[in-house]
């Protein structure tokens, strides 16, 4: 009898153990919202290379978590209301590609972790405090255009000795401009 009902216990739990529901209360569906300045066109292979790294990291779409996009192609007016929608959604974290994107959604949020892509330079916009610390909700990845400028000027110098002008087209309006346009306007005046 005894073992009946040790049999019926382990069973029990067993079974306990297998059900569909235990399993699915144990995942949690991930919501990330992605903000970018660029169009859709621009920005597809960043968004399938950032589908990927999700990917192997055992996040699928669908399964485990979704991905709200938003995407301004080039209206940067845009960017307060589009964060507003993905904070409205309560995403988990803010992916956000270019300055202007980063720094909408810093104005938004000291709450919802950032992660930015493609910022110039991310201690001069205010945005993080240290490469090393980012400190306070935001972090991500950098580029380095700002220190290039300078080395592209000395190229174009050395490859046409006689040049005398070089026009730089840039936006005072976007935060990742500025830096490229000071290395170019205040170091390279001769």
């Amino acid at each position: 009898m005894r073992k009946k009902i040790a049999r019926l216990i382990l069973c029990s739990v067993f079974l306990m153990l297998c059900s569909p529901t235990v399993s699915l209360a144990a995942e949690k569906m991930t919501k990330v919202g992605y903000l970018s300045a660029v169009s859709v066109s621009a920005d597809s292979s960043r968004v399938a290379a950032f589908r990927q790294g999700l990917r192997d990291l055992g996040y699928v779409e669908g399964k485990n978590m979704t991905i709200e996009y938003r995407y301004t192609e080039g209206k940067l007016d845009q960017l307060p209301g589009f964060v507003g929608e993905l904070i409205g959604l309560k995403v988990d974290v803010l992916v956000t590609i270019a300055s202007n994107a980063t720094l909408a959604a810093k104005n938004a949020t000291g709450t919802i972790p950032i992660v930015f892509l493609g910022v110039t330079d991310p201690i001069g916009a205010g945005f993080v405090d240290s490469l090393a610390r980012p400190g306070r909700n935001i972090t991500g990845f950098t580029n380095v255009a700002a220190v290039l400028v300078g080395k592209r000027l000395e190229l174009l110098k050395e490859t046409l000795p006689k040049l005398s002008r070089v026009a730089v087209l840039w936006n005072p309006q976007n935060p990742g401009s500025v830096p490229q346009w000071e290395e170019a306007s205040c170091r390279h005046k001769n």
